[in-house]
């Protein structure tokens, strides 16, 4: 029961602040360095990279995606122009590291990245479920879903740049 307690006790820290506060307490030893591919490391879901199909799974998924993020209505048009391919090998880099997998990313931070574009909360929510479209399509796990839905998540305050 103490241990339910106190799991229960850090998952609501992690989950009302803004910080991992839970984690950095549970995982301090794991938890990754800053790096372009996120400001806010966390350590992933043990396990993901192998979920997600490791860097083959992880390039379909995001091939997948950026074909279905250029159709969409909502914000296809801000990827009018973008190199679908390029796209899709720079998000599966990111990815891959951030789920724990050998993969470097090495492109841009994601402040850097989106100075220049006009990102609002409804935008960065419309991306989400469009990658959330891609998953279910890919036939991933819910819980998966999550976990790296959770690593993406603190990208928010980078990526939205319109209030």
């Amino acid at each position: 029961m103490k241990t339910f307690i106190t799991s229960a006790a850090l998952t609501l820290l992690a989950l009302g602040s803004g910080h991992t506060l839970a984690q950095s307490m549970a995982l301090k030893a794991t938890t990754p360095a800053t790096s372009p591919a996120s400001a806010y490391p966390m350590a992933p879901a043990a396990g993901l990279y192998q979920a997600l199909g490791e860097q083959a799974g992880i390039r379909a998924l995001m091939d997948d995606f950026v074909v279905r993020l250029k159709a969409d209505p909502r914000i296809g048009e801000q990827f009018k122009d973008t190199e679908g391919d390029h796209l899709a090998k720079q998000l599966t880099d990111q990815v891959c590291q951030l789920a724990g997998g050998p993969c470097v990313y090495k492109g841009p931070d994601m402040k850097e990245a989106h100075a220049n574009m006009d990102v609002t909360r409804s935008h960065f929510n419309a991306l989400v479920e469009v990658l959330q479209t891609s998953m279910n399509a890919r036939g991933m796990a819910f819980t998966r879903q999550n976990q790296l839905l959770a690593l993406l998540a603190p990208m928010h305050r980078d990526v939205v740049n319109v209030r």
